[in-house]
């Protein structure tokens, strides 16, 4: 007899010795493999290598993993099998929606919605999905809602269509609830206990529940939602399936002692003298993201962006002129620190600190990921130097420093 120890949690043991596990091994159908593998993605994350076999299986989920884990497959995938095998055994489909997915913000309701559409032609059964949210005129939606399968709510505009009788959650045998800290951090409590009560009871439908953090709320909203689940907690420490290293390894965070009033200054020499390009910029409010913005352009940077005050059209656009690499800079508010999702974005500026370390830990993980490296620059004026040494702190990481007044400014 042979005893093998096994490190990495991602590698399964065959008569021919160690091979990464696959998604097949989890239980995934070959149609769907075929479209991860069109993706590139051919090894499944932690996050997904412990869920989509309870998903599948019909299990309530409680899965905690930080951005970028690869959480909204681990629940796509399985939820699209699912719908394909009911079709495929019932031979009927429900004229309502069968799968709600509430997240808290528009961008993060089109990326989920982009992911379903992704695999949605890799069915053999026709099936389709909707974003709805706030921001955009409501009748569109109004029309489309009771005819999709798949909606990917924000909970108000969720409840202004139900209170216009535009859509009924009585079909609903699905319930994922996407970002939950986050939901809970922006006030949505008592609309989603609302949206909740509408729904078939618990014990009725599958309830998925997916965080970055698990927070007291949350705790005590999984202990009502999720009947008997299986709890998923994949920690800092735990890498990405295929990486040799965490993620936060991957990125080299750098930070500059600067004025204020130099800031603007030193984004574009780092921007112009680096040649970068795909640049994330994060600032604190709607009014510093136009001023950094308008002062880039005046410096010929091809610059846009995007905050709540921007329309809903207008922010869609910039955001895939930025992912296409079509546009070389994006600023920012915390609204993309979790809502924007670029394989391989190389560089993250912080021109403002964000208030909470968490935020900080959001915003630099926009790079750093599928095992690509990448930069994450903070521009620390001196009021903003105790703040930075706590998230410093909380992060158990120090920060390499620079000074500004070390490099030449002028013409910038």
């Amino acid at each position: 007899m042979v005893l093998v120890l096994v490190r990495d949690c991602n590698l399964a043991i065959s008569g021919h010795g160690l091979f990464p596990m696959s998604f097949s091994s989890l239980g995934i159908s070959q149609s769907l493999i075929n479209a991860l593998e069109a993706q590139g993605i051919t090894v499944p994350t932690p996050i997904q290598k412990d869920s989509i076999p309870a998903a599948l299986d019909r299990r309530d989920i409680l899965g905690i993993a930080k951005t970028g884990s690869g959480k909204t497959a681990s629940y796509v995938l399985p939820i699209l099998q699912g719908l394909e095998q009911q079709q495929e055994r019932s031979g009927s489909r429900y004229r309502e929606p069968t799968v709600l997915v509430l997240v808290p913000t528009r961008e993060l309701a089109l990326q989920v919605t982009s992911v379903f559409q992704d695999f949605l032609p890799s069915l053999s059964e026709r099936f389709s999905c909707l974003a709805v949210h706030g921001g955009v005129s409501i009748n569109p939606q109004m029309q489309g809602i009771g005819k999709a399968d798949i909606i990917v709510c924000t909970p108000g505009r969720l409840i202004d269509l139900i209170a216009k009788n535009a859509v009924k959650l009585s079909s609903i045998s699905t319930l994922v609830l996407d970002e939950a800290d986050k939901m809970l951090n922006l006030g949505f409590k008592e609309e989603v206990d609302h949206i909740l009560s509408l729904l078939p009871g618990k014990g009725q439908r599958q309830n998925l529940l997916f965080s970055a953090t698990l927070s007291d709320d949350l705790s005590s909203m999984q202990q009502v939602l999720l009947n008997d689940p299986k709890v998923v907690k994949i920690s800092e420490a735990e890498v990405v399936a295929g990486d040799e290293a965490d993620s936060s390894e991957l990125i080299n965070q750098l930070g500059y002692f600067v004025p204020d009033e130099k800031k603007g200054p030193l984004l574009r020499y780092l921007i112009k003298s680096g040649d970068l390009q795909q640049v994330l910029v994060f600032a604190s409010s709607t009014r510093m993201v136009d001023s950094i913005a308008n002062k880039l352009r005046k410096n010929d940077i091809d610059v846009a962006e995007v905050h709540s005050k921007i329309s809903q059209t207008s922010r869609r656009q910039n955001l895939a002129d930025f992912k296409s690499g079509e546009l070389r800079v994006l600023v920012t508010t915390d609204l993309l620190a979790r809502g924007i999702d670029i394989e391989f974005l190389p560089c993250v500026v912080n021109y403002g600190l964000p208030r909470s370390p968490k935020d900080y830990i959001h915003r630099i993980g926009r790079t750093g990921r599928a095992g690509s490296p990448g930069d994450a620059i903070s521009l620390i004026s001196p009021d903003e130097m105790h703040h930075f040494r706590v998230i410093q702190k909380k992060m158990g990481k120090r920060v390499k420093m620079l000074h500004s007044e070390d490099i030449n400014l002028h013409g910038y």
